[in-house]
């Protein structure tokens, strides 16, 4: 059977991930929404509606190293051209493991549906909560192929006092039914790299998100 994104994303949460040999796999997409790119150590997965051959067709004409071709600007721009979406930039992808017990901070869940985090959320995910401490918030929703996803925002004020780190932390308090939540990091945010790593967050690649436009 084949697999999907689904099957290789809960596999990657366990610790199982594609063999680095050097391969791209390309499945589905798991929703009308969720296109992309996920690239592991030395193996990656790109998730597409679009022609399988025009994939590979595209990746074998560019001029760079095979493990870098599908995080590589020329194919994600065609990418990008031909599914007519967008994307902000590649994330650092990492997931961590429910914790029991209620966070290690004081949250209040928000209900105001018109709440900045929450509105940027929604283009991304769905079934989307999201809870206040005093500096900050954490959004949990579902995301890629029905992943939990956690997202953080800590005031200007509130900076360097490990308010980030507890509020990640917090995520995988709040996480529903046992699963693992999974976290984006843009690479050049190391502010935020370290927040979720100090919380227990482990990387398991790069991401390349593509946007409905």
């Amino acid at each position: 059977m084949d697999r999907t994104l689904a099957d290789i994303l809960d596999a990657a949460a366990h610790g199982r991930y594609p063999p680095p040999d050097g391969g791209t796999t390309v499945v589905p997409q798991p929703s009308r929404r969720d296109a992309g790119v996920i690239a592991f150590t030395g193996h990656s997965v790109v998730f597409t509606d679009e022609d399988l051959q025009w994939v590979r067709r595209t990746l074998a004409t560019l001029d760079c190293d095979p493990l870098a071709a599908t995080m590589n600007p020329r194919f994600l721009g065609a990418l990008l051209d031909r599914t007519r979406r967008s994307m902000d930039t590649i994330d650092l992808l990492t997931v961590a493991s429910c914790l029991d017990g209620p966070p290690p901070l004081h949250l209040a869940e928000l209900t105001d549906a018109d709440h900045p985090r929450e509105v940027r959320s929604r283009r991304r995910r769905d079934d989307i909560r999201v809870w206040g401490a005093e500096g900050g918030v954490v959004v949990l929703g579902r995301g890629v192929a029905g992943r939990w996803e956690a997202a953080i925002e800590v005031d200007d004020e509130r900076r360097h006092r490990g308010l980030g780190r507890a509020l990640a932390t917090a995520a995988r308090h709040l996480v529903p039914d046992g699963q693992p939540v999974w976290a984006q990091q843009a690479a050049g945010n190391a502010r935020s790299v370290r927040a979720f790593q100090a919380a227990g967050f482990r990387p398991v690649g790069a991401e390349a998100l593509l946007l409905q436009t």
